[in-house]
């Protein structure tokens, strides 16, 4: 299905019942990366998996910015009626759900995000090094979205009062330090730190965090 938001047309799957559950992905995928965990999720969820702007199904836009993002989610929201759907991102949909609880906090009740980063410089160096080599032969809009943003002070997430889960991959390419930061920032965090995964491997194609966002996303403050 496609709706038209923000100046731009997403793209976006409707599967299950239940409670609303935005889906979000990262840097150049699509929903598609979430083949694995929609099946669990939609048994106690009404799942909305949406291509963020520019990528997959949506329509393509010249530059990207987390900002535009965000707002794209909170209009979605309003344009479906959903009342105060959960949201999961991963990578740059978790940048984007956390920049929509800062900004919107009343549309939702409670989000969860995996490797997601309020800064450049909360990626490793090495990634870092990796992404300005290849923006400099390839000029790529995502690359450059990478490299400049986000810019979230860790002071303002005092102000996101719902639930949010806070996960990683041990070998994640978000430094550690950060995002435990991050989860410390929050006044109502659980952190969740995978061993032996890296940023993506818990996530694309796999059913992984199917235990912990379930009961996460039906009402538990968990504790890991």
């Amino acid at each position: 299905m496609k709706l038209s938001v923000n100046g731009t047309t997403l793209f976006y799957e409707r599967v299950g019942t239940g409670a609303p559950l935005i889906l979000l992905h990262g840097n150049g995928e699509s929903h598609g990366i979430f083949s694995a965990l929609i099946p669990p999720l939609s048994e106690r969820f009404t799942v909305y998996a949406v291509d963020t702007r520019g990528h997959g199904k949506s329509a393509p836009v010249s530059a990207f910015h987390y900002a535009d993002m965000a707002e794209d989610i909170a209009q979605l929201i309003a344009a479906l009626s959903l009342e105060q759907p959960a949201v999961y991102g991963f990578s740059d949909g978790g940048i984007t759900a956390l920049l929509l609880a800062l900004r919107s906090p009343e549309l939702l009740s409670r989000i969860a995000v995996s490797g997601a980063n309020l800064c450049p410089h909360g990626l490793t160096a090495a990634f870092l090094r990796s992404a300005r080599r290849e923006y400099r032969e390839t000029k790529s809009p995502l690359l450059k979205l990478m490299l400049e943003e986000p810019h979230i002070a860790p002071r303002e997430l005092a102000s996101v009062r719902i639930p949010v889960l806070v996960t990683a991959g041990e070998r994640d390419l978000v430094r550690e330090r950060h995002t435990r930061a991050i989860a410390r920032a929050l006044p109502r965090s659980a952190l969740k730190i995978l061993k032996g995964e890296t940023h993506e491997s818990y996530v694309v194609h796999s059913a992984k965090l199917a235990p912990f966002l379930i009961p996460f996303f039906s009402g538990e403050d968990c504790r890991y």
